[in-house]
């Protein structure tokens, strides 16, 4: 049990029986009322948002989390599959489990899934990812000079904006927090 106080981004904790990975913390002290957490929390489970305010002095359980390495394998439609490299077990994950993150899966990307009571309820990919242009728009002319961007499609699937310079067949590194290009590898 911890302290609402000592709440942090980023942290699971047990709320209503459920474990939810705490995603804003505002500390607020209201004039002559007692202090109070104010938190936007996730369920790791459904994914759903909820807003909580704990008082300052109320303790708060943290969620026990196993933490695996699994290695991408293949999809097959709406499953990914997946080995351990621990103990080389097959996971298959359905696309909702992992969310945003199918867009950088290449084959062969090893990564850390978060397991709660022996099920995969979270997939943390590395921050930056190369991956290869399959399809953009043909480069201009005297475009290095403009700042502007164009859509391109990555070897994923995945759909980001790119420099006027990018062209297909470059790979590119991608910030996986925010999904935008950092720059041409």
């Amino acid at each position: 049990m911890i302290a609402a106080t000592q709440l942090k981004v980023g942290m699971v904790i047990m709320h209503n029986g459920r474990p939810h990975r705490v995603t804003n913390v505002l500390h607020v002290t209201p004039g002559n009322w007692r202090g109070m957490v104010q938190t936007r929390l996730v369920n790791i489970e459904t994914g759903s948002n909820t807003e909580h305010r704990f008082r300052s002095e109320d303790k708060v359980e943290r969620a026990h989390l196993e933490q695996h390495s699994l290695q991408y394998s293949y999809r097959a439609g709406d499953d990914y599959h997946f080995m351990n490299t621990e103990n080389y077990e097959m996971v298959s994950l359905h696309s909702d489990v992992l969310g945003d993150t199918v867009g950088y899966l290449t084959e062969g990307m090893v990564m850390e899934a978060l397991y709660y009571q022996s099920r995969v309820v979270g997939i943390e990919v590395p921050i930056f990812v190369e991956l290869e242009v399959k399809e953009t728009t043909p480069n201009i002319k005297g475009a290095a000079v403009q700042n502007t961007s164009k859509p391109a499609i990555l070897e994923t699937g995945l759909e980001i904006k790119v420099p006027p310079y990018i062209e297909q067949g470059n790979r590119v590194k991608i910030d996986t927090r925010t999904g935008e290009f950092v720059e041409r590898v």
